[in-house]
């Protein structure tokens, strides 16, 4: 079987070492496309190939179209947005991602952002520290969980809310539940988003949650930029000029955002959550994993489709 590694931004070497000696050991053939800027050049490469693993390259339905022989596609990472899974199916591919890989990496980022962001990005002005103050989690899988942990060793308190998981189980990772997304924004100091972005989240959090956040709180976005409500947003950063927004997607009202509210915004200069070099190999390797795994036996653990 072929497998293509496609990748405009590349994986690390000791991880493309790796997934060949992975791919190859159990009798695969690898192939390459690494910093390619067409997409046109994706299309082109997937022609012949049985396997495909990305990153946040774009696997839209005319590369599954193209990809005759293509029998799975692997994000190697959590999200999985950038892959159409209706053209998947559609083709009778498999689509997977790598959950668990990338969510320390994720989960450290947040919590960065959150003390940058309380030290008024390092500027020279007076600060605030995080410990008492209360996080809210919006969304508590792996990487909520980890960020939860990471905060009550730093001495915060911490509620969560997951549609998909009961108050017990929620509890038995160690937060309070939250009643509802209300009770959660409107008592929480800082509030981290990690859920991902479907029909039912996009643009769902704009005017009337950020702006029932507590005095002076934070809000921190380490998931999807469209699960924000980028007017809404603008609107409660005008009526509440002690809240802050930090965010590694940046909205694309991130210029006037900056313009109007400087300090008090602030979002990486590029998507930044799983820029780890533990992370980078991690998500490769189980890629190359899942991969032979199911070429050898079958098993679709985490189909997405």
């Amino acid at each position: 079987m072929k497998v293509l590694v496609a990748t405009q931004k590349p994986f690390a070497s000791s991880a493309v070492k790796g997934i060949r000696e992975i791919v190859e050991k159990a009798g695969h053939e690898l192939v390459l496309l690494e910093k390619y800027t067409d997409q046109s050049e994706l299309v082109n490469a997937v022609a012949d190939a049985d396997a495909l693993i990305v990153r946040s390259d774009k696997v839209t339905a005319k590369v599954v179209e193209a990809a005759k022989k293509l029998k799975i596609v692997v994000r190697a990472g959590a999200g999985y947005d950038n892959l159409d899974l209706d053209a998947c199916t559609g083709h009778g591919v498999v689509a997977m991602n790598t959950p668990g890989q990338n969510s320390n990496a994720v989960a450290e980022l947040a919590v960065a952002l959150m003390i940058f962001m309380a030290r008024t990005q390092f500027t020279p002005a007076t600060g605030s520290e995080i410990q008492g103050k209360t996080l809210g989690i919006q969304a508590f899988g792996n990487v909520g969980r980890l960020v939860g942990s990471k905060a009550k060793a730093l001495g915060m308190k911490v509620k969560a809310i997951d549609p998909f998981l009961p108050d017990e189980k929620i509890a038995e990772g160690g937060a309070e539940p939250a009643k509802d997304l209300k009770d959660l924004y409107s008592t929480c100091d800082y509030v981290s988003v990690h859920i991902p972005a479907t029909p039912q989240t996009i643009g769902s959090i704009g005017y009337d949650l950020i702006s029932c956040m507590p005095e002076g709180a934070t809000l921190v976005n380490t998931a999807r930029k469209e699960v924000m409500d980028e007017a809404g947003l603008e609107k409660a950063l005008e009526a509440r000029p002690d809240i802050k927004y930090v965010t590694d997607v940046a909205p694309d009202n991130i210029s006037v955002l900056k313009e109007k509210f400087g300090t008090r915004v602030f979002a990486t200069p590029k998507k930044m959550g799983a820029q780890t070099a533990e992370a980078n190999v991690n998500a490769g390797l189980a890629a190359a994993r899942q991969i032979v795994d199911f070429f050898q036996t079958g098993n679709v653990k985490f189909k997405l489709n």
